[in-house]
């Protein structure tokens, strides 16, 4: 059923053993670095640093989103664990003070296509007793964040938080700037608060779109101030969404994105009265008139590939069209001159829960696309968390860690990606596990989505 969408839119000297991951890099070396996705480019050594119990932020930059960002990582990178190891018990060369960040740019307004690159230097080659991180914008540097936290662990035997195979450099962006992740409310209410550690999760993958799929048939918790009857469609009084909590997400967005399907059916139901339309027909009208009332308010328009399948010609030249009824859309669409975006059902569709994390690693958005411009048009891809089977209880680890296997999919390039998913088993095992000390309800690779684990073990062999 159609549906439509709108969005608004890193030189230690000492011991270096430098390896650049390049196509020719052995499985086993590539086993070392742990970082999910994997970056564009990783050089690294075999020094051991130290972050001093007074690790800070130095910037230059004023911006608040930057330290609050930066003092959330070094929440995250803690875990609660008390450090108190005794550091004069160190050499004072290894040990890191803080992290100094440079951003570019002041302008801190988000939109499609921002630039999300960065360079991480651990520790700075001119400063050794800083981490460097640099980017182009404030969301290239959130990125560089999370890349700095994968390579900090806390050492239980030193009760101090280290950085292994020093020095690192990083030079990283993602291949796809679209890396979404849709939810779905109408099915299931959402608590505020699980909506909210979806949202942290996802950033620890560097998926930047939420889809939040807050209505539809079964259910309308939302409310809409000018038509205050409308969440009377609520399960109950307690599972709603006021406009200020709808706010409240939008804030906490890389990027918003809203879907209200609801509208369609009151609006064709009328048409159909009034016009003597058929359901296509209405479903026509209201598409072409709602674009045309969408660009005139500067959004970006999404429809549903329905949209293109049945009246493709009649559809804006600005519209993406969002694929999820299977493979061979995408190619068309770009072939049209459209922009796209991929989800189809059968690969990354997490309510599919007998679809392994290995076919959402080795689904390729640009499948038989090979002209370089229409490459281009595929802005990226989407996985799917339609809500029938899930609920606050069980969202978390229908979500991971499969979700993961596509946000590598969508921002490593595509030359570093593993071209078989095992040599890429015990690096995502670890994310995993990274996830589960977050706080992160993700399940065991073995078996299917959400699966229990099978019997006692290590988190990493799960």
């Amino acid at each position: 059923m159609g549906k439509m969408v709108a969005s608004k839119a890193l030189f230690y000297a000492v011991a270096v053993v430098a390896v650049v991951l390049g196509d020719a890099l052995a499985a086993s070396e590539i086993s070392q670095v742990k970082i999910w996705p994997m970056p564009a480019s990783v050089s690294y050594g075999d020094a051991r640093l130290y972050l001093t119990s007074d690790f800070g932020l130095s910037s230059d930059s004023e911006s608040q989103i930057l330290k609050d960002a930066f003092n959330r990582m070094l929440a995250v990178i803690k875990q609660d664990h008390v450090i108190d190891a005794d550091f004069s018990a160190f050499n004072r060369s290894s040990l890191l003070q803080g992290l100094h960040i440079v951003v570019s740019s002041p302008d801190e307004q988000l939109q499609y296509g921002t630039d999300e690159s960065y360079k991480l230097m651990v520790p700075s080659p001119e400063k050794p007793g800083y981490a460097h991180l640099e980017a182009k914008t404030v969301y290239g540097a959130l990125h560089g964040l999370q890349t700095f936290s994968q390579l900090c662990y806390f050492s239980i035997g030193r009760r101090v938080l280290e950085v292994n195979m020093s020095p690192w450099t990083i030079i990283d962006q993602p291949r796809f700037p679209f890396r979404g992740l849709l939810i779905d409310t109408s099915r299931h209410y959402l608590p505020m608060a699980v909506i909210k550690k979806v949202i942290d999760s996802m950033s620890y993958a560097k998926l930047n779109v939420l889809h939040w799929h807050i209505v539809d048939t079964q259910s309308f918790p939302l409310e809409i101030p000018s038509y205050p009857k409308l969440w009377d469609g609520a399960y109950s009084l307690s599972e709603r969404y006021s406009a200020a909590d709808a706010a409240e997400v939008s804030a906490l967005l890389t990027t918003a994105t809203a879907e209200n399907h609801f509208f369609w059916l009151c609006f064709s139901c009328e048409q159909l009265k009034r016009h003597r339309m058929n359901e296509s027909q209405a479903y026509q009208y209201f598409v072409l008139r709602a674009q045309k009332i969408a660009l005139s308010h500067g959004y970006e328009i999404v429809n549903w590939e329905e949209t293109f399948n049945d009246f493709g010609s009649k559809l804006s030249r600005k519209t993406v069209v969002h694929n999820w009824l299977g493979g061979g859309v995408a190619q068309r669409v770009v072939e049209s001159g459209l922009r796209c975006i991929v989800s189809n059902q059968d690969k990354w569709y997490l309510d599919h829960l007998d679809t392994p994390w290995e076919e959402f690693y080795q689904n390729e958005p640009l499948t038989n696309i090979t002209n370089p411009k229409q490459q281009k048009l595929v802005i990226g891809g989407e996985v799917c968390m339609w809500g029938e089977t899930v609920d606050g209880s069980d969202i978390e680890q229908t979500i991971w860690p499969r979700a993961a296997a596509a946000a590598e999919r969508l921002w490593t390039p595509y030359d570093k990606l593993a071209k078989n998913p095992r040599e890429v088993t015990g690096r995502l095992a670890n994310f995993r596990c990274l996830l589960n000390e977050r706080g992160v309800a993700a399940a065991p690779l073995a078996g299917n989505g959400r699966d229990a684990p099978f019997g006692p073990g290590s988190c990493y062999k799960q």
